[in-house]
């Protein structure tokens, strides 16, 4: 197979990396098509705060004139001087199923990384642990919820043939209400509320004022409780409000809560309805399909998503996290979404493992994959 490999230097060419996307899922019926809009925010490093710190090379592979393949190469320097180390990433992989093309994407990458100091590749983040990231894995039977990645089986096998290795498996769960809103459960968390005079505190997203107070809390919280994650990067001011700005237009406040202990923030809950259930219907990515399916099918989501759901470390082990968990179920269920998935949890998260198997007797259906390689 002959093939090209074209650096992206120019808006035209960033639209076209985006919609070539397309190419590698025609027929997939568990495909939910990005929006153009979004992909071109993410990736427009004059609008994007993540590139005031980081780096975006981008390239496509062509071949008689259509995009066969297509790979970015990120630096990102918050995560080496966090780390203290020089790894690299790429991340936005798409291929078709050729080992020869594959590994030509990924060695270019690793070249363009290589030139910049690194001495590890790292991936698939797109472009940040903070964005969507990892590749699936295992659990191709659905489509991927929203802010998650999806991709072909086949992708996984190109990594291991091109010297790809596991750097960590990521877990996405499957919760239904009806397995842990019970009225045992109602009692347990009414004690833990008492005891430690738990209150939950809405998003406020119709107040400017208060919604900036609000989003100063949550990052505030994410930053302390996330510190000791792996590959865990404190986002700077300029990124979760960027990110903010983002989810606002689909958060609900119901299942979007702090968690507050006798009037002090000890934690906070981020749910989202699952859009994609909505987005798989917009085949183009345009944003006025987008509005029209939204608008028409919104009552058909019945899935809710958990971002993010944490708290301070001098409330983990009190009991409070299964008050946030009921509260998560609860709502979810008056929203119509019976169905949830926590995602993505470390493998070796023991504490929320434990908690979403034996609390919320959730069940992993879904695995995805951040590989390494060391770069020569």
């Amino acid at each position: 197979m002959k093939f090209n490999i074209i650096p992206i230097n120019d808006k035209s060419g960033v639209k076209r990396f985006i919609k070539s996307q397309w190419n590698f899922y025609r027929g997939d019926k568990n495909f939910a098509p990005p929006l153009v809009y979004d992909r071109m925010k993410l990736l427009d490093i004059n609008k994007n705060p993540f590139f005031k710190h980081s780096e975006i090379q981008m390239w496509i592979a062509e071949s008689n004139g259509e995009v066969v393949g297509r790979i970015a190469a990120i630096t990102n320097e918050n995560h080496n001087i966090t780390h203290n180390d020089k790894v690299g990433f790429f991340g936005f992989f798409e291929c078709i199923n050729n080992e020869e093309l594959a590994c030509e994407l990924l060695n270019t990458a690793s070249n363009w990384l290589k030139s910049k100091g690194k001495n590890v590749m790292r991936g698939p983040v797109n472009p940040s642990l903070n964005d969507e990231c990892a590749m699936l894995i295992d659990g191709f039977d659905e489509p991927a919820r929203i802010l998650m990645p999806y991709n072909p089986k086949y992708y996984p096998l190109l990594m291991n043939k091109c010297g790809m290795e596991k750097a960590k498996d990521l877990y996405a769960y499957k919760l239904e209400n009806k397995n842990y809103i019970s009225e045992k459960m109602n009692r347990l968390q009414n004690i833990i509320r008492t005891r430690y005079k738990v209150t939950i505190r809405e998003i406020d997203f119709k107040n400017k004022i208060q919604f900036k107070k609000d989003v100063q809390t949550l990052k505030d919280i994410y930053n302390e409780a996330w510190e000791l994650n792996w590959g865990f990067v404190k986002m700077t001011d300029e990124e979760f409000d960027f990110l903010a700005a983002d989810l606002k237009p689909i958060a609900n406040p119901k299942v979007a809560f702090i968690v507050e202990v006798d009037g002090k923030p000890a934690g906070f809950h981020l749910g989202l309805p699952d859009f994609n259930q909505v987005l798989i219907h917009n085949k183009n990515g345009g944003m006025i399909g987008a509005l029209w399916n939204m608008m028409t099918k919104k009552k058909e989501i019945s899935i809710m998503r958990i971002i993010v759901l944490g708290m301070l470390p001098q409330y983990r082990g009190t009991g409070i996290d299964a008050v946030v968990y009921y509260e998560s179920g609860k709502r979810a269920h008056e929203l119509g979404m019976d169905i949830g998935e926590a995602s993505w949890i470390l493998e070796d998260n023991e504490m929320m493992n434990r908690g979403l198997t034996t609390t919320m007797l959730g069940k992993i259906y879904k695995k995805y994959r951040i590989y390494d390689r060391d770069i020569v």
